[in-house]
């Protein structure tokens, strides 16, 4: 059996253990629920490395306002005990220009609709009334459809695009660290991929305040990363920047 074919059954098995962990905790009552939503406006950058050369699109964080169609990015998690069950979701329909070096072209155009999906098992492993740690393993499902559209310039211009999803297993950990009754502070940071072609990252760190025992607004910062083998292509996609959200608790 092949590596590939190795890795895509440990996706698929962490994949089942995501879904199956409710059945598995089923005995046990005392579940909470804490959902999420974000405004995250990251700095994106993305690119392919072919035989005739690399696209590179870049979009700063002053220009994603102007440049957005739609994004969302929302989370939501259920604990009970020590056991959790975390999931994210990401998408994000942009289009923009970026400048190229040389003479050969008069600029890059680069449309993406992208959207990822991150699902988690958790078991705290520290836990006391200042801090908890969570070690987590779980999937990450990534799919796009990205456009490049070299404009022309002293070479034609070019159009290539990416169409392609895949899933990666991912590990990770998650800290919460409480300040006072109402501040607190939350990291988190994972890694996946494990395999020839294909990796993937992301560091996640909050400043959470709660209004009241329900409502909680976070600031913070994220970044996270993708690089994966596209029919021998080297695709990159990178997101990095600020985010505000809003957590209710039930």
């Amino acid at each position: 059996m092949g590596a590939t074919m190795r890795w895509k059954e440990l996706a698929l098995g962490l994949t089942s253990a995501v879904s199956m962990a409710p059945v598995a905790l089923a005995q046990q009552s005392d579940w909470s629920y804490e959902a999420s939503i974000y405004l995250f406006m990251p700095e994106t950058e993305t690119s392919l490395s072919t035989p005739m050369g690399t696209l590179d699109g870049t979009l700063s964080f002053s220009d994603a306002l102007d440049n957005l169609d739609f994004a969302f990015m929302g989370a939501f998690s259920a604990t009970n005990g020590r056991w959790s069950l975390l999931a994210d979701y990401n998408y994000t329909d942009l289009s923009f220009s970026s400048d190229t070096p040389g003479p050969a072209s008069s600029g890059l155009d680069t449309s993406f609709t992208t959207q990822y999906l991150s699902g988690y098992v958790g078991y705290r492993v520290y836990d006391d009334q200042a801090a908890n740690v969570d070690i987590v393993g779980g999937f990450r499902w990534f799919s796009t459809e990205t456009e490049f559209e070299l404009q022309p310039g002293a070479a034609p211009g070019r159009r290539t695009t990416v169409d392609s999803s895949w899933t990666d297993p991912v590990i990770g950990a998650r800290a919460r660290i409480a300040f006072s009754d109402k501040w607190s502070g939350t990291g988190f940071v994972d890694y996946g991929g494990f395999r020839s072609g294909s990796e993937t990252w992301q560091v996640l760190l909050t400043a959470d305040y709660a209004i009241n025992e329900r409502w909680l607004i976070r600031g913070g910062y994220r970044y996270i990363s993708f690089d994966h083998d596209i029919d021998g292509n080297d695709f990159k996609f990178d997101q990095s920047g600020p985010l505000l959200g809003a957590t209710y608790r039930f």
